[in-house]
Order: C-alpha cells, then structure tokens, then sequence
C-alpha cells in the first residue's frame, strides 16, 4: 500500500496480472492477415532457409584453385536467380546474379567489380577465399528448428520470416473481446450542438483508437447514463459475450459514481484507488465472471490508466510474452518541486537541450487536458517522494513502445 490507503502501481499491477485470463481459442488466418496478432503455437522451420547455397552478389562463380596471377577465365555459362543452376566446367566461371543458386563445383564468388573482360573471359584483380560471397545453405533457418515460438506478437519481419518458410497460414490467438462503456448524462456525441451543461464525449475514442491499436475486438461501445439500474443492466450484459469490460468514470466518490456501487453490490471490486497522478479512482474487479476496468473520466486520465494498468493486463490475456516497455533514462528539462505520495506521469516529448536531448513536460499536467498528449509523444515518470531539477535523470517511456 502507498500513502493515504493508496495502492502502488507495482502491487496493482502484481493484482491484476494474477487475475488476467491468457486466451486459449485460435483460428487460422492467411498470412497477409496476421500483422498484429499473437502465434498459437511454436512454428518449426519445414525446410532449410535458404533452400540452397546462392549468391551473395553480381559477379562470377569460380573455383578458388583455378585463380592464379593474370589467369584467364573463360565464361562458360550464366545463372539468373531462379535458374537451375547447372554445373561449372572445372578451369572456367559462370555469370551469376545476386539470390541465384551456386553451380555444382563452385566454391566462390567473385564481385564483378573485382573482375576485367578479356574477351570471352575474365581476369580476377583480388584475392578469392573459398566460400567468397556465398550465403550458406540453412544460414538462416534449419529445418526442424523453432523459428517463433508460442506468444510471439506477429509483426511485419515476422510475417516476412514466415514468408521465407512458405508458410501461408497462420494459427494464432484470437481477438481479445473488450465492452467499452463512458458514464454520464453530460456526454454527448460529437457532431451534435451542445447544451448548457454537456460535453463531447472524448474518451469513447481515445479508447476505441487505443484498443483497435492493440488488437482488440471491440463488442460494444455505448454510452452509460447516471442511472444505478441501467448501468447494472449493460455490464451485466456485456459480461455475456465480452473478455474485459472497461468503463471510463463512475469509479469515484460522487453520489452519481454507479460502476463502483454495481460492482460491489452485483460483483467484486477487488482494487480501488491507485498511488498515481493522473489516474488515483481507477478501479478493477468483475462482474457476472467478466473482469471489468474501470477508468477515471478525466481525458488525460483515461489514456495514462489505459498505457500503464489497462495495457499491460491486455498484453497479458493476448498472449504477448514479451511485452515489457524499458524506457529510457534521459535528462528532465522540467522541474518538479513538490514531492507527492502518487507516481506521476507527465505528457511529455523529447527535445534537443545544450547539452544533448532532454524531456521536457507538458505545461499544464491536468487530468482534463487531453491536448497535452498530442502535443507530447511519450510519458515521462516522476517516482513518488521525488522532485526533479533540470538535469536530472528520469525515465521516459514513448507512445509508441508503450502500444508495443
């Protein structure tokens, strides 16, 4: 536990992970489908990679005991990649192109830019070791050896390594289902007036954009009004047909705050209130079986609960084994001279300093500016019972590792 009955984020972390359920259900996608999905099963190399000894370069293939001073070659054939490669004439060379397969008697490669034309033939003007420019058979795979295991997030040189394979069609997990809910009779869609009193409902797509990002199959996403029974009612149906439930606001102290009393009453609320800034009513429990993660309402809120609690948990259930955003450490270009009892998350963005590249951090750090984060690329972490001069260093953890 943290100050004022606050839990760390480490322990809340610890808490959720242990609740989070890995999915089990697969399906079988062709590969150009696959970018941003999690492997089913290990896969196994069918057959070496590449499939034969082939050119590194432009040049000529020759035996390197042929070579001697001003000995000229005759060009005895040509192999396009592609080709079959046929068989070099012992005491010539054959023109060969970068990817195609070396000739049966071969032992080198010989760059053209390293050959003159006398003729029909080719002087070598460099040295040649046996196995010049030749990539190995196997070198990069062998058969029957694992070349992505279980839990591997499929990115694009994944799926240009199951390409080399000839593998078509891949087994992976299924889409994590998620229910999104935003609570509060002031929201309104945007594209429609304002009355006095409402707001445009902002964090409907901050999280939509942030679970389509992370591979999520989202089964709902409606609005909650400031009723007990209809907020009862929609979580318990969306626990019907969803993995992870994630409501934003309802989760605080206020008398019309319905997500954390349906879960008491109809659930479990096993966590509440969180050592961080922005981000303190977050709270997470379950209802009719289904985990539900439940958000404040503040916009910038929304997305630092989503990137350092939501995401991780997701990651989880997905799968994604290795998924463990580092940071970096760099020098503050800000200054914090409070120390507070909460871990702090500043909007923030790297920028060139006098003395090398420093985070600087968004002016105004409030909870409801959401522009700060458009205006910042990553995250920058003020441990708690800590200030910072500039200089200092800090961690600092970009949009872009954080969505993995």
């Amino acid at each position: 536990m943290a100050g004022q009955d606050l839990t760390s984020l480490d322990d809340a972390l610890t808490h959720i992970l242990a609740r989070a359920r890995v999915l089990t259900q697969t399906c079988t996608l062709p590969l150009h489908q696959t970018l941003g999905r999690v492997l089913a099963a290990d896969i196994a190399v069918p057959a070496d990679v590449p499939p034969a000894d082939n050119s590194a370069v432009d040049g000529y293939a020759v035996r390197a005991s042929d070579l001697t001073d001003h000995t000229v070659l005759p060009v005895s054939g040509r192999v396009a990649a592609g080709e079959p490669p046929g068989e070099l004439t012992p005491g010539t060379a054959v023109r060969i192109f970068t990817g195609s397969e070396i000739p049966a008697g071969a032992d080198s490669v010989v760059m053209q830019e390293r050959t003159q034309q006398q003729g029909d033939g080719i002087t070598v003007t460099a040295a040649v070791d046996t196995g010049q420019n030749i990539r190995r058979q196997g070198q990069d795979l062998k058969q029957g050896d694992t070349a992505l295991s279980a839990g591997t997030p499929i990115r694009p040189q994944e799926m240009g390594l199951l390409g080399s394979m000839g593998i078509g069609e891949v087994t992976v997990l299924r889409r994590l289902k998620v229910a999104v809910f935003s609570t509060g009779d002031e929201l309104v869609d945007p594209g429609q007036p304002l009355q006095p009193g409402q707001i445009y409902n902002t964090n409907r797509f901050t999280l939509t954009g942030l679970l389509e990002a992370v591979g999520c199959e989202i089964t709902r996403c409606d609005t909650l009004r400031d009723e007990r029974d209809a907020t009862r009612d929609s979580l318990l149906a969306a626990a019907e047909e969803a993995d992870l439930i994630i409501t934003s606001g309802g989760v605080s102290v206020g008398e019309e705050d319905h997500v954390r009393a349906v879960l008491e009453e109809k659930g479990e609320l096993s966590l509440w209130r969180l050592a961080i800034k922005p981000g303190k009513p977050l709270a997470f429990g379950a209802i009719g079986g289904t985990p539900v993660l439940g958000l404040p309402g503040n916009p910038a809120a929304v997305l630092v609960t989503f990137l350092v609690a939501g995401l991780p948990y997701i990651r989880h259930c997905q799968g994604n084994r290795r998924y463990r955003p580092l940071g970096e450490p760099l020098a503050a270009g800000f200054t914090v001279d409070k120390p507070s009892v909460r871990r702090e998350f500043l909007r923030a963005r790297k920028e060139a300093g006098a003395n090398g590249v420093v985070v600087e951090a968004y002016p105004n750090q409030s909870s409801g500016v959401l522009s700060s984060a458009c205006w910042g690329d990553g995250l920058a972490v003020v441990p708690e019972n800590t200030t910072v001069a500039p200089g200092d260093t800090i961690r600092y953890y970009s949009f872009s590792e954080l969505l993995g």
